[in-house]
């Protein structure tokens, strides 16, 4: 019923950017909270950033100061810019939303395909 899509990523310099994107689509009523995760492979899934639906963010320390989340309510849309990349930030990256759907009385959590970050040194 709902699909994310992502976009963006790939390979880029230590302090490059990037900019990743993620689209919701489907009979989509409302979406709450969307974030990013980054995980590498054995390892648990991490808390990237995160904005509510008017907008209140959070970071995880790690990438304060760098890396912005920012959304689009009336496009159903997630952004991470990603600023003065380092090696550390090599990652598969997911954006994630709590999406209530018609039909359906609560909030269920989707997941996009996840997208590969890379930093090189």
């Amino acid at each position: 019923q709902v699909e994310l899509v992502e976009s963006g990523g790939g390979l880029v310099q230590a302090g490059g950017s990037l900019r990743l994107s993620c689209v919701a689509s489907g009979r989509i009523v409302s979406i709450n909270r969307m974030t990013w995760y980054r995980q590498t492979p054995g390892k648990q899934r991490e808390l990237v950033a995160a904005i509510s639906r008017r907008g209140d963010t959070t970071y995880v320390d790690a990438v304060k100061g760098r890396f912005t989340i920012s959304r689009d309510n009336a496009k159903n849309t997630e952004e991470l810019k990603m600023n003065s990349l380092k090696p550390e930030d090599t990652d598969v990256y997911y954006c994630n939303a709590q999406i209530l759907t018609l039909g359906y009385s609560a909030y269920i959590d989707y997941w996009g395909q996840g997208t590969q970050v890379t930093v090189s040194s």
